[in-house]
């Protein structure tokens, strides 16, 4: 049986955590896997329920955190090498930046004989200044060069990778979208939406708008808080907005809504009053939320494959996001979603502003994103790509 050291930077509510987590847990029995994660940040909700859920129990690498620190990252590597010395992997497969670092030198180091690289998303655009970001492209580009197959999670991530930044040539990446349990998005959903909105005090006539996501720069919040303030006045529809996430923006984000003069609450003051912004911090339960929503929002600067849209086409929403990163390819422009030229405000509010005032647009816009993602983003889809890719670099290996 192949044995597979599986790294992921840390175990935070996102996509990468739930791609590892159903790896881990799906591949068995044709491949035994160890799960190693760093420390989420302090700002993060915790996911370990998902991989509690699953059975799975990980072992963590509190040195091994998101901020570069020589001396942890130093401890993380001698952690992760000592694992590879005794777990003695055929196959070790890296996700995210810091893993990735880490990880693959580790494992090129103990000779590893298959390295494999995620990219869930990318630090090359919209993250650090030119300076930092160029000593990063040139970090991945030798790390690539100590990979046997680097993965992206969409075609336009890989046409970045390839073309754009070129971290490594086209065939030696592989893509493989991501892979969930999607049916608890599409279950239940009458019962879920009466409960959601009785909770949040969201009247029949109101258009509520969610953005889901934690609270960083990338994300680009403000862009969002933007945009509601343009179109809260040009719309005859009363509109409720939900930020959903919590993160290091979040008290720039209350400074920033004060600014705009716009009115908000926190979740903990639901029971006396509701407001414009609802800010409810973390929810696990998020299909709850896009069950309650109208319209699903997402305004980023940068996204490998944005979770949130898949699970809002899971729950037949109508969607509008910024044109970036993998987007075009998790969603049907036109069709399952409104996509706006990117860093226009005028385009995008004047988009947002159209879903808020025709019902009928966005129940054109919600009804296709089951059937497209149901299959294409399902885990057992992910497995069997994932298997099939192990395979082939396991016997091209042993030649």
């Amino acid at each position: 049986m192949p044995r597979i050291l599986r790294i992921i930077n840390r175990f935070n509510l996102g996509g990468p955590t739930y791609n590892a987590a159903n790896l881990t847990k799906y591949l068995e029995p044709e491949f035994e896997t160890l799960l190693v994660g760093g420390m989420k940040d302090e700002t993060e909700d915790s996911s370990e329920f998902i991989l509690e859920k699953l059975g799975i129990t990980p072992v963590i690498i509190p040195e091994m955190r998101r901020e570069i620190n020589p001396r942890h990252d130093l401890i993380a590597y001698n952690k992760i090498k000592k694992i590879i010395k005794d777990f003695k992997p055929d196959i070790v497969h890296t996700h995210a930046a810091k893993a990735g670092t880490i990880g693959r030198l580790a494992a090129y180091n103990c000779k590893v004989p298959v390295i494999v690289h995620t990219f869930h998303g990318h630090v090359f655009h919209s993250y650090f200044k030119s300076y930092t970001t160029t000593i990063f492209k040139k970090i991945e580009r030798q790390l690539a060069k100590k990979s046997t197959k680097i993965i992206a999670v969409s075609e336009n991530q890989k046409d970045e990778l390839a073309n754009k930044y070129k971290i490594t040539k086209a065939e030696n990446i592989e893509v493989i979208p991501l892979g969930f349990d999607l049916s608890r998005f599409h279950e239940n959903m009458y019962e879920k939406r009466r409960q959601f909105r009785t909770e949040y005090n969201i009247k029949d006539d109101e258009v509520a708008i969610g953005i889901v996501g934690r609270l960083v720069p990338i994300k680009n919040h403000e862009f969002f808080l933007e945009s509601i303030k343009s179109i809260k006045n040009k719309t005859n529809s009363p509109i409720r907005v939900f930020i959903v996430g919590d993160g290091e923006s979040r008290e720039s984000l209350i400074q920033k809504t004060k600014d705009l003069k716009l009115d908000f609450v926190f979740n903990g003051d639901l029971k006396t009053k509701s407001a414009t912004i609802t800010y409810t911090s973390w929810i696990k339960d998020v299909d709850y939320v896009y069950a309650g929503m109208d319209i699903i929002a997402l305004t980023s600067l940068n996204e490998g494959t944005p979770v949130s849209l898949i699970e809002a086409q899971a729950s037949n929403r109508a969607i509008i996001s910024t044109n970036v990163g993998g987007i075009e390819n998790i969603v049907i422009p036109g069709k399952t979603a409104l996509l706006s030229k990117n860093g226009s405000l005028k385009d995008f509010s004047g988009k947002l502003l159209e879903l808020v005032n025709n019902e009928q647009l966005r129940l054109d816009i919600s009804s296709d994103g089951w059937d497209f993602v149901k299959n294409k983003f399902h885990y057992e889809q992910l497995m069997d790509n994932m298997r099939n890719l192990y395979y082939k670099l396991l016997k091209d290996n042993a030649k």
